[in-house]
């Protein structure tokens, strides 16, 4: 899966949609990919047959004749995909799909806010909105395209859906997973308070942030706890991506090993076919030869340095929790006894501080608080294993939603801190 492009563009689009449906970002009905291939060739998803079991012989191509192959007829929306191609000679790939929250964003007519994380305003790119219109018709083709030939990646279309461009489906794919992630994310805060956006100076900060240049070395040798090591961070990272903890390209794990190496995820790997020779050895300041590990490795490191008892960093975006990084409302953790228990005291520091100054948010760390958010960035959570850190990361991110959905409800009450003190002593937190 790693060599994307040399897949056949059938299969390309097998494998996005299988994507887009496993994890409802559309319906069985909804929904239409296509590919233009170096000939002219337009391979399409068909109109009518069941998302969520498409095959490669169920692909259409569609020639620049207008001459068809393929045993379905192909999807309805094909007029504004060949129109998109007309208009924009540099886009290579189209994704259409119906997820809910940027329906949400759809029939309210507005355009989610990019500026909310630095993942989303990057990837995204600039984004249209397109007037109603017939689906399949020539009209709607029309409105899509001219938003596209204004320069817009992505157009969501009024009391419809989104349709992204890129280069190739997998760039398609990734702007189009982070689009829907950048919703959810802002209609979830929307239930805390107004959400924060970055400022011009903080985006500037963070697209200049430098992959860390480090010496290399070539293993010689792998232990057996190394090889565990990485087999179990690949398990985590991929249950990580299914239950929306991460997205394709955002999520870092780390696991300390024995001699004080340790191992981390590596930077621009699609988390959801990660594998083990993906994952990076560092050894003090030298890298495993080849590899770009994670651009916080240089806080992995300091966090292991300074804490001997944290033996696992995960940095993760959860929208739930991440709710609470945009907007300036405190995360609570005294909702029930587990979440008290494993999450204790959650603080919040700056936006930039997990890259800027990684010595100082390390020392932030302890036993009290083994959670931060960084504000309109991340969660980053430690352990002293990976199963105890990746435990804390679901916790947080459910604790979080409960709040969320706590609040149409009515007020939260917290437990108290007399029953908070015979917590602690029960469980020995003291």
């Amino acid at each position: 899966m790693r060599n994307f492009q040399l897949m056949h563009p059938a299969d390309q689009l097998v494998t996005i949609m299988q994507r887009i449906y496993q994890y409802g970002m559309t319906t069985t009905s909804g929904g239409n990919l296509s590919i233009l291939d170096d000939n002219g060739d337009i391979w399409i998803t068909p109109s009518g047959i069941d998302k969520g079991s498409l095959t490669r012989k169920d692909m259409i191509r569609v020639k620049p004749s207008g001459e068809m192959d393929g045993i379905h007829a192909p999807s309805v929306e094909l007029p504004f995909h060949e129109q998109i191609y007309q208009k924009r000679p540099d886009i290579r790939a189209i994704i259409h799909a119906h997820p809910p929250a940027l329906i949400a964003f759809s029939i309210v007519r507005r355009i989610p806010n990019t500026r909310l994380t630095p993942s989303s305003f990057f990837t995204c790119g600039k984004i249209g909105m397109a007037k109603y219109a017939i689906p399949g018709s020539q009209e709607l083709g029309r409105n899509i395209a001219e938003k596209f030939e204004e320069g817009c990646d992505i157009v969501i279309l009024e009391n419809h859906g989104v349709v992204v461009g890129s280069r190739d489906l997998f760039q398609a794919f990734m702007a189009f997973e982070t689009l829907d992630f950048t919703a959810r994310l802002e209609i979830e805060a929307q239930k805390l308070s107004r959400p924060r956006e970055l400022t011009d100076r903080q985006l500037d900060l963070s697209k200049h942030k430098q992959s860390v240049v480090m010496d290399e070395f070539i293993p010689q040798t792998f232990s057996s706890e190394e090889r565990d090591a990485r087999k179990k961070m690949c398990e985590f990272i991929h249950r990580a991506y299914d239950q929306s903890l991460f997205t394709s390209t955002q999520g870092t794990f780390s696991q300390r090993l024995e001699d004080d190496s340790f191992l981390i995820t590596p930077y621009g790997v699609d988390r959801k076919y990660l594998d083990i020779s993906d994952i990076v050895r560092i050894n003090n300041n030298w890298k495993e030869s080849g590899k770009h590990p994670s651009r916080s490795v240089k806080l992995h490191q300091a966090v292991y340095q300074r804490h001997p008892q944290i033996n696992s960093v995960i940095i993760a975006h959860p929208p739930n929790i991440m709710a609470f990084a945009i907007t300036d409302k405190e995360f609570e953790t005294r909702i029930i006894p587990e979440s008290y228990i494993q999450l204790r005291n959650v603080k919040k520091v700056p936006f930039g501080s997990s890259f800027m100054q990684p010595e100082m948010t390390a020392e932030s760390f302890s036993a009290d608080t083994p959670i931060l958010i960084v504000e309109n960035d991340c969660l980053i959570v430690t352990g002293s294993s990976l199963l105890e850190a990746y435990d804390r990361l679901e916790v947080a991110e459910y604790s979080a939603k409960a709040i969320l959905s706590a609040r149409t409800l009515g007020d939260l009450a917290a437990i108290s801190n007399e029953e908070i003190q015979d917590i602690e002593a029960a469980f020995n937190l003291k």
